[in-house]
């Protein structure tokens, strides 16, 4: 039983950072879509679409990038 435990902990902890970084990069990502739309309500441009395009960025990255890419893949691989 002891030799199987490093093998799961190398196994899952690549899963747990990417779930991790998949999240934090999400909340960002809406955190910025949130602040543009603020900037737009008050008329600064400029920053509202600024924010929106790193918004989006961080959405994709965090959402189709990590996510789907490589944890959804990585958690269907480890099931067959």
């Amino acid at each position: 039983m002891a030799p199987a435990a490093p093998e799961l902990l190398a196994e899952l902890l690549p899963l747990l950072a990417y779930t991790l970084l998949a999240g934090i990069l999400t909340a960002g990502g809406l955190a910025a879509e949130y602040a543009s739309v603020q900037h737009l309500g008050s008329g600064d441009l400029m920053s509202a679409f600024w924010l929106a395009a790193i918004g989006a960025v961080m959405i994709y990255a965090g959402v189709y990038g990590l996510a789907y890419k490589k944890v959804f893949a990585q958690v269907l691989v480890s099931s067959r």
